[in-house]
């Protein structure tokens, strides 16, 4: 398996080196060359998986460049039960990703048991076991750049820590995370781990990245990579869930099921594009925004208009309060029919701080034939679903998830299961569940107290330039 850039570049390069890299040199995000199509006979045999063994047998069809031997101890040794070990009552966990049902037809998929009690963790915990084994076949360190909105930046920081040449430098929107996602980064003392939090919103701090990625030289000398879901294995990784998903919520795989995906980077959401691409029978992607709803502003009308720092809400659901949704761009690479010159005009449009319009072009007529749905959702909406959620079911969901669950009803379909990845845990944002409901959020054993921890953090200006010559100080 080969992969291209959505924008163009020549080189061919595979899966190992696309791991390191991040962001293609033009700028682009990697895809795979051609998206593998899955048989019914291999439908039938992966529905008896466990979670591990899917995720080899997946992923094996995007990674050709570790052995399979290899490949599939990597799997292993990722998805295990003490790994995956928290519920949201903080009991032990039964299975990975594990469906909660709310009523008939009607359920959640739990992807929020990992060490940092959110769906990131399914991905990264893999993504650090990659990166151990890829640096040590080739002798090689990484110096790894990110940004997150709450939770990317402690999924990447949890699965990295202590990793043998692996440095962490995460930037964060000073004061825009809940207090359990800020402590939970950081409290962490380990060596490798540096957080900057960035005077600004997520966006900012994404475009510092970017603009880090773009510099080839500055890469190059610094061997600088990527966990943001930018990064290929992010999204590769999280394909699985949406098959293993799939099978609890059917009978045989000739039912078809709706996913809802609370989205703000649009990178859960394309790993469900991608498995449809690949034959799963997704009826609908139903894609839930909060205030922030540029993403569902395009699928109700065809205009992507990513909006200003100044014009991005600080919500209740903080890893959506965001405006440039970075994964987006390979979604549209293949709703143009993967013309990498369309996309390159496109984005020069938003790079440049503008937006692209698709009505009247003959984009907008495919658009309906990858079965894209969207919403969006207020803190009104996500008090209330939460409390209906809790009152009806007995089940306390986080600020996130109640977004996904309020869109998700309005898009429900007779017949077709919908099921609704759940984000987070409640304890990650307390203070909104004891607004919604009058009682603390169970936070697991073994995480109580941390925001009681002393903190390590180094508070900046969204100065690229200042940026990249604390990294050089650190790496030092």
């Amino acid at each position: 398996m080969r992969y291209l850039s959505t924008r163009g570049q020549a080189a061919e390069p595979s899966f190992c080196d696309i791991l390191l890299g991040g962001l293609a040199p033009d700028g682009g995000l990697y895809l795979p060359e051609e998206t593998p199509r899955v048989t019914r006979a291999e439908l039938d045999v992966w529905r008896q998986l466990s979670y591990a063994d899917l995720a080899f047998a997946i992923l094996s069809k995007f990674i050709t460049d570790i052995p399979a031997d290899d490949l599939k101890a990597i799997c292993h040794k990722t998805y295990t039960a003490d790994v995956y070990r928290y519920t949201r009552n903080g009991g032990a966990a039964a299975e990975i990703t594990p469906l909660t049902k709310l009523e008939e037809g009607f359920y959640l998929q739990e992807l929020s048991n990992g060490p940092t009690l959110a769906f990131k963790d399914m991905a990264m915990q893999l993504l650090g076991n990659l990166f151990e084994y890829v640096l040590a076949k080739r002798g090689e360190e990484i110096n790894i750049l990110g940004a997150t909105s709450g939770d990317t930046g402690s999924a990447a920081e949890y699965a990295m820590r202590g990793k043998k040449g692996v440095k962490v430098f995460m930037l964060s929107p000073h004061g825009k995370m809940s207090a359990f996602q800020r402590a939970q980064m950081y409290s962490l003392q380990d060596a490798n781990i540096f957080n900057i939090a960035v005077r600004g919103m997520f966006d900012d701090a994404q475009d510092i990245v970017k603009a880090v990625s773009n510099d080839a030289a500055f890469k190059a000398k610094y061997k600088i990579g990527a966990v943001n879901s930018i990064n290929w294995a992010r999204v590769a990784a999280q394909i699985v869930y949406y098959f293993k998903g799939y099978f609890a919520a059917t009978a045989n795989n000739d039912q078809q099921v709706a996913f809802c995906v609370p989205s703000g980077n649009f990178g859960n959401i394309c790993a469900g594009h991608i498995a449809r691409q690949m034959g799963l029978p997704i009826a609908k992607l139903v894609l839930a925004t909060n205030e922030n709803n540029v993403l569902d502003e395009f699928f109700r009308t065809g205009v992507y208009r990513p909006r200003k720092t100044a014009e991005t809400f600080v919500t209740s659901s903080p890893s959506m309060d965001i405006s440039k949704a970075s994964n987006f761009e390979r979604f549209v690479f293949d709703l143009v029919g993967r013309d990498a010159a369309v996309v390159r005009e496109l984005w020069a449009k938003v790079d440049a701080g503008g937006a692209f319009d698709l009505n009247g072009t003959p984009y907008m007529d495919k658009l309906a034939g990858f079965a894209f749905v969207s919403g969006a959702s207020s803190h009104a909406d996500r008090l209330a679903t939460i409390r209906d959620v809790w009152q009806k079911h007995g089940v306390m969901i986080d600020t996130h998830t109640a977004d996904g669950v309020k869109v998700a009803r309005e898009h429900r379909q007779a017949g077709v299961p919908m099921v609704v990845l759940e984000t987070a845990q409640p304890a990650k944002f307390a203070e909104t569940i004891e607004e919604a409901l009058g009682r603390a959020p169970v936070v697991p054993e073994g995480l109580q107290g941390l925001e009681k921890l002393p903190q390590r953090v180094e508070v900046m200006n969204a100065d690229l330039e200042a940026i990249k010559r604390y990294m050089v100080e650190n790496l030092a």
